[in-house]
């Protein structure tokens, strides 16, 4: 039987006049991994400090069990400014002690991308005080992750991590030991570590078996079920069931939710996307050129970060955009955005950008616009339109698409001033939406947003008709709002992956790998491997990998293409669909565009392989 390691008993908490938690119970036992969702400002944050006892309760109480160690990880940390990470971190092991550890090595290495600390100046002997949020938060997690607790709490460990460090820290997580409460707006993240849910609202807490797959589907037939809940959020929840359910199997680990109920309760739920139709609507707002980009070399001061790419970005293309951090995701997009605002005036260091004469672009970047603090929200949408068109014959007011982001009446009279950093970005969402664009560059878009926001963004992108780049370390919107993943891998190119996410996680790891193995092969054979190395370096610099490069730039072009002809063709059948003998001339021209595709794609990924 698991041991009990933290109760809480009948816990209310009270800010002014509203009440947090009102008689929550709830109970922490070993091998327990729970994930905590809710709302922003519904008290994720307060439960899980008062479950650390680092914040007290108005009333009931919150017992440990005896000798329980208890490892928190909090929005603000505590280190020493003046400290290195050495100290912090390493904490007075001998270089030969720590390093022998394996599973130092291992969390080193899975937060910070190497031993020797890439992007430190000064490696382990960094002084902490300089270093950004991000980077102090890193350190702080690998100083608790270095210890042995029986319960770890943590809030929000994904922020600052990259798709990968994300992904290290879920397999990190599932091998260990110890009990874990975690607050995260990270979906694929709950999925892949959790075993319970507590979803946080209106003073309750309720409690779900699974990850977040089986707690989507659980709080979509309670809702079924009981009817307790408005409509609107019903469907979102249904909806969104909907595109898991019918997913890869893949996409969750914990499959424990009955499969006939799931099928029947979304029997009637449409895709996500009719693409289709998008696609028709996508080209009459934009015609045949959207972005094309021509062998631009791209700069970050000194730094080359792109060099001689050609590319094209289509009516109706939903693009993820992976990378690692420095590689030039957000340099990219501000070089289209440049050539847009500049009417092609301002160019790549060489290489041009074509911009379609039709194009409206809304860039939403990293920062949060500053506007009045005495305005109000209302008012600062209404500044940019009072009404909106969204596509497909969706038209809504300043007002409710305000409630739609989850500002209601009230809140829509609040100062802008008095937001949170969550609301701050919900509310230049909203902005940049208001004025009917028909491109979208979305850099980092989840930052701050709940997942209840990220449900309704996804929800307003589903029927959103234009051309869409998102980069995002969040897997789940990336998989959930676009349709073909690029990345930038720190080579100065750009490449498709057809399988995505997991090709991009593959990739990394082969590449991390080659480095390892380069790093040995120089360390064993010492001046000789020097010289082996420089030799290996001239034959990847020869003819054979430019040729490579530019095969694989005219695949990517073609497959591109293939995709734009199977999107016109799905059209021409829908429009067609009572003639039975231009349906059938469609539906085989379909199925050879897809096998040449299937051919091409292939074709693409032997040759990847290679370069």
């Amino acid at each position: 039987m698991a041991v009990n390691l933290a109760t809480i008993e009948s816990v209310t908490k009270v800010y002014g006049t509203r009440a947090l938690l009102d008689g929550v119970s709830l109970g922490v036992s070993e091998g327990d991994r729970i994930g905590v969702v809710g709302r922003n400002g519904d008290g994720k944050t307060t439960l899980i400090r008062m479950l650390a006892k680092l914040e007290e309760p108005d009333g009931g109480r919150i017992t440990h069990v005896g000798g329980v160690e208890m490892a928190v990880l909090t929005q603000h940390d505590s280190l020493d400014p003046d400290a290195t990470i050495r100290h912090e971190v390493i904490a007075g092991r001998a270089d030969h002690e720590w390093l022998g550890d394996a599973r130092i090595r291992d969390i080193i290495e899975g937060l910070f991308g190497g031993l020797d600390l890439p992007g430190f100046p000064d490696g382990l002997d960094t002084v902490i005080g300089p270093l950004s949020g991000g980077e102090r938060r890193r350190i702080a997690l690998a100083k608790l992750l270095l210890g042995s607790p029986d319960l770890i709490v943590l809030d929000e460990p994904t922020n600052h991590l990259d798709v990968e460090g994300i992904a290290w820290l879920a397999q990190h997580l599932q091998n260990r030991r110890s009990a874990l409460v975690c607050v995260t707006h990270d979906r694929w993240f709950l999925d892949q570590v959790c075993t319970r849910m507590w979803d946080v609202q209106h003073g309750s807490v309720h409690e779900y078996e699974g990850g977040y797959s089986d707690y989507v589907f659980s709080r979509a037939e309670r809702s079924r079920i009981e009817a307790t809940e408005e409509q609107k959020r019903q469907n979102l929840a249904r909806k969104e069931l909907a595109w898991l359910r019918r997913g890869a199997p893949a996409r969750t680990s914990k499959p424990r939710y009955r499969i006939e109920a799931a099928n029947a309760l979304i029997a009637d739920v449409p895709e996500p996307r009719d693409k289709s139709e998008l696609m028709k609507f996508a080209n009459a707002r934009l015609g045949r050129t959207v972005f094309e980009v021509e062998g631009i070399t791209v700069k970050a001061g000194p730094k080359l970060l792109l060099e001689d790419v050609t590319w094209q970005l289509g009516p109706g293309d939903r693009i993820g955009l992976l990378g690692v951090n420095g590689a030039g995701k957000t340099s990219l997009l501000r070089a289209l955005r440049d050539a847009y605002t500049s009417e092609g005036d301002i160019q790549p260091d060489s290489g041009v950008v074509k911009v379609g004469k039709t194009v409206r672009l809304a860039y939403l970047s990293q920062e949060v616009a500053e506007l009045e603090p005495t305005t109000r929200v209302l008012q600062a949408v209404e500044q940019v339109r009072s009404r909106v068109d969204l596509g497909k014959g969706r038209e809504m007011s300043a007002g409710q698409l305000c409630e739609q982001f989850g500002f209601g009446k009230d809140k829509q009279w609040t100062p802008v001033g008095d937001l949170s950093g969550g609301e701050r970005r919900r509310l230049q969402l909203l902005r940049l939406l208001m004025d009917e664009p028909n491109v979208l560059f979305l850099d980092e878009p989840t930052n701050d947003l709940d997942i209840e926001t990220l449900n309704q963004l996804e929800d307003l992108l589903d029927g959103w008709p234009g051309s869409m780049i998102v980069i995002s370390h969040d897997r789940f919107f990336i998989e959930r709002t676009t349709d073909v993943t690029y990345a930038l891998l720190g080579d100065r190119r750009m490449r498709m992956l057809p399988n995505g996410v997991d090709e991009y996680l593959q990739r990394r790891a082969a590449m991390a790998a080659a480095a390892a193995a380069t790093a040995a092969a120089s360390v064993a054979s010492g001046a000789t491997g020097a010289g082996g190395a420089e030799d290996s370096a001239s034959a990847l610099s020869g003819g054979d990998l430019r040729a490579a490069k530019k095969e694989l730039q005219k695949l990517e072009r073609q497959i591109a293409k293939l995709d734009q002809k199977e999107s016109k063709l799905h059209a021409q059948l829908a429009e067609h669909a009572a003639d039975f003998s231009k349906v059938a001339e469609l539906d085989s021209q379909l199925r050879a565009v897809r096998e040449e595709k299937e051919e091409l794609e292939m074709t693409w990924l032997e040759l990847a392989e290679q370069v």
